[in-house]
């Protein structure tokens, strides 16, 4: 019957509309299930200060108490990090006790000649630099652990020796080393160094001895443009007299933080800065000191940078030791 066909197909459409309509409110069901981001949860995570800035690196760490003790910034030639080659496996293998670095084996007879013996190869570079990294002209040996200056190849020009043990500065320490121009020997347990040790190097001109243990300076290269002796222990008997006369080229002489009882006189006219500041114990100056006491139209140009500071000295009670200079000293004036 056609009533009958017609009343089946209802059935079945309501039935299907039955289904959808149940699969459908389990689908809603699952997604509110579905755990989704809370945008209040990041709230307190504040992420635009994550990386520090380099321009206002100052403001967040305090830099206050650094001095120029070590100076980095002018390191010739400037190593970058992963510029280096790895060392091989033969630099690597430990070295035979039964032989030195100066060791040579006969290289296979070539046909076009006879043998050449090669460089002897160390693990810090060239012939010659041991325990160091050796690039060009300089030699890299800081917190090496050594205990004395070690052997340099012959052409080098920079030394830094930081942050190490040695004790003795010897006069054959530099011996063959005619290019030397810096010496940096901060921050060792220099308690003596010979009086030839940096006398007969002519190119030198710059000296760094701070934080070391020395009670006197031995004699000096006319070439020297710097020296830096601060933090150590010496005395003004520890000074050579006329000590720096000859010094016909120094510009910066930092003496800070030793125990000089006067100001070490005649200072060369080539004289820059003088540091004399802290754990120092000058009590008077003369009148010339600074200035020649007989030439009252003299002036001392150069000499713009002198630190007295942290001595017992009133500096006011010296008034004609500066008529010559472009600024007064820096320390106690009442």
């Amino acid at each position: 019957c056609p009533r009958r066909s017609r009343m089946g197909r209802l059935v079945v459409l309501a039935i299907a509309g039955l289904l959808v309509a149940a699969w459908a409110a389990e689908e809603g069901a699952r997604k509110e299930e579905k755990p989704q981001d809370d945008p209040a949860a990041y709230e307190n995570l504040y992420l635009d200060n994550y990386e520090l800035p380099l321009d206002h690196y100052g403001d967040t760490v305090d830099l206050s108490s650094y001095e120029e003790l070590y100076d980095y910034g002018d390191l010739a030639p400037r190593i970058e990090v992963g510029t280096l080659a790895p060392r091989s496996k033969a630099q690597e293998a430990p070295a035979d006790p039964g032989t030195t670095a100066g060791t040579l084996e006969l290289q296979p007879p070539s046909p076009s000649g006879p043998p050449v013996p090669p460089a002897p190869v160390t693990a810090g570079g060239p012939p010659g630099c041991r325990r160091c990294l050796c690039l060009g002209t300089s030699a890299y040996c800081d917190d090496a652990g050594l205990e004395r200056v070690p052997p340099l190849p012959p052409h080098t020009a920079y030394l830094y020796a930081r942050f190490n043990r040695i004790g003795h500065v010897r006069a054959a320490d530099f011996a063959g080393l005619p290019q030397l121009k810096r010496i940096d020997l901060s921050s060792n347990s220099i308690s003596r160094a010979d009086a030839d040790a940096f006398r007969l190097l002519p190119r030198l001109q710059e000296l760094l001895l701070p934080g070391n243990r020395l009670t006197a300076l031995p004699e000096l290269p006319r070439s020297l443009v710097r020296l830096d002796a601060r933090l150590n222990s010496i005395p003004s008997a520890g000074l050579r007299p006329d000590a720096f006369r000859d010094l016909t080229q120094l510009q910066f002489l930092h003496l800070s933080d030793n125990e000089l009882d006067s100001i070490p006189v005649p200072l060369p006219q080539s004289l820059r800065s003088l540091h004399l500041q802290q754990n120092n114990n000058i009590r008077s100056l003369r009148e010339d000191t600074f200035c020649d006491s007989r030439d009252h139209g003299h002036v001392r140009r150069a000499l713009e940078d002198i630190r007295l500071d942290g001595n017992p000295i009133n500096l006011s009670l010296f008034p004609d030791a500066y008529f010559c200079l472009p600024r007064l000293p820096t320390g106690r004036f009442h």
